[in-house]
């Protein structure tokens, strides 16, 4: 039997399309923190910094989730893991519903950050295993999951949050992931057949002979990779309502070129997806990087209101296929049956990356009192990126007279 035969078929399309609308609930544990950070400010009468908190555990859990569940993935399946993270994501949400501390509050983000973790690098693994011809487009469809569910959730629970505040808006998102999101993983509890795991492990296998090198020195390679891009993509995201605040525009200007950002980093995402299935995952994610680092280049320079709507539209358009073409990578040269597990470990990193570079970016504002070296600083980071592609890009080049063989351990 042809892995056509079981990959890229209509059954392949259909679990995309469960995964995606799992995703639109199980992500919601990355924004709906940041959706009530101005209201706990002011319930708990604390600082900016102190009210940021519990965005810090959700991301710290959602690091450690996409490693952790990913393993599990390996192990028990994506269906147990799904149903797992639900009923931890609701127990979350539930739990801080009711929270009478800032310090329980964060407690409970940091498990609906770990929760939410599967419905991102975990569900883009699973996902990936069932494709082959269109793996990259289909990882990409699935990683738009988490940029459309930042979306759709603040216009879902904004009635809410005006009518009857942020605790009543968390029971909403508890219900979803027990109503909704849970009997949603049961129809993802077939997996898939042994021999279209020993094909794709195959081709992954002879793929990865061409480099020389091995599982654990790639996925380090990726993780390196991963923190240096997401490093210098961190800059942006992270800063651009204090960018502008500085430069006399106000946060609603900022607001609107996140929101850009993040609308074409789903462009991105799916016209990644398109090349990599064309290209390659290694070529796609060091076009998108270089065109990264070209965009932070032009925001030194601009200082307008129309250049910087524009140079936000162009990051995005640069930086949303990025981090899916770490996952296709991972599927072209290392075993399916560990792809939870190592796709886990480099969207962590990638994860880290976001978390050091927002904070680095900070500090280096407090040091020089611009954000003109921060820029710096992460083009520099994505320099190291570019170079760690390269280099396994120039490895991967079949060698003349060589002779593919398995992959080392």
């Amino acid at each position: 039997m042809n892995d056509t035969d079981i990959l890229d078929t209509g059954a392949s399309w259909g679990r995309l399309a469960l995964a995606l609308l799992v995703s639109l609930i199980g992500n919601a544990g990355m924004w709906t923190i940041i959706l009530i950070l101005p209201d706990v400010q002011a319930e708990f009468d604390v600082s900016r910094a102190a009210a940021s908190l519990p965005y810090t555990a959700t991301m710290v859990g959602f690091g450690l989730g996409n490693f952790l569940i990913g393993r599990a993935v390996d192990r028990f399946g994506l269906a147990w893991s799904l149903a797992a993270s639900a009923i931890l994501m609701g127990a979350g949400y539930g739990v801080a519903s009711v929270a009478p501390t800032l310090g329980l509050l964060a407690a409970a983000q940091f498990f609906i950050g770990f929760g939410s973790a599967a419905s991102f690098g975990p569900l883009i693994a699973d996902v990936s295993q069932w494709f082959m011809r269109r793996r990259g487009l289909a990882v990409a469809i699935a990683a738009s999951g988490n940029y459309i569910s930042g979306a759709v959730w603040p216009m879902l629970l904004a009635g809410t949050l005006a009518a009857d505040g942020w605790r009543a808006a968390y029971v909403v998102v508890a219900l979803s992931c027990v109503v909704v999101m849970l009997p949603l993983t049961w129809s993802l509890r077939k997996g898939l057949p042994e021999n279209a795991i020993a094909q794709s492990d195959a081709a992954a296998a002879m793929r990865a002979s061409t480099t020389g090198l091995s599982p654990r020195g790639l996925t380090a390679l990726l993780a390196i990779a991963g923190i240096g891009c997401c490093v210098a993509m961190a800059m942006p995201q992270v800063h651009i309502v204090a960018y502008c605040v500085d430069l006399g525009y106000g946060p609603v200007a900022g607001a609107e070129m996140l929101s850009l950002m993040l609308l074409f980093g789903v462009a991105s995402r799916l016209i990644s997806g398109v090349m990599a299935d064309k290209l390659g995952g290694v070529l796609t994610l060091l076009v998108g990087s270089t065109l990264q680092m070209l965009a932070l280049f032009l925001y030194l320079p601009a200082a307008g209101l129309t250049s910087l709507y524009i140079v936000s539209m162009v990051f995005g358009l640069s930086q949303g296929g990025i981090v899916p073409s770490y996952a296709v990578i991972v599927r072209e040269y290392l075993p399916a049956r560990e792809a939870g597990a190592r796709v886990g470990f480099v969207i962590m990193s990638t994860i880290a990356g976001m978390a050091v570079g927002g904070w680095l970016s900070g500090v280096i504002y407090d040091a020089t009192g611009s954000y003109q070296w921060a820029f710096l600083n992460g083009i520099a980071f994505n320099v190291l990126n570019v170079a760690v592609m390269v280099y396994i890009l120039l490895r991967s080049r079949p060698r003349r007279g060589a002779r593919p063989v398995p992959a080392p351990a």
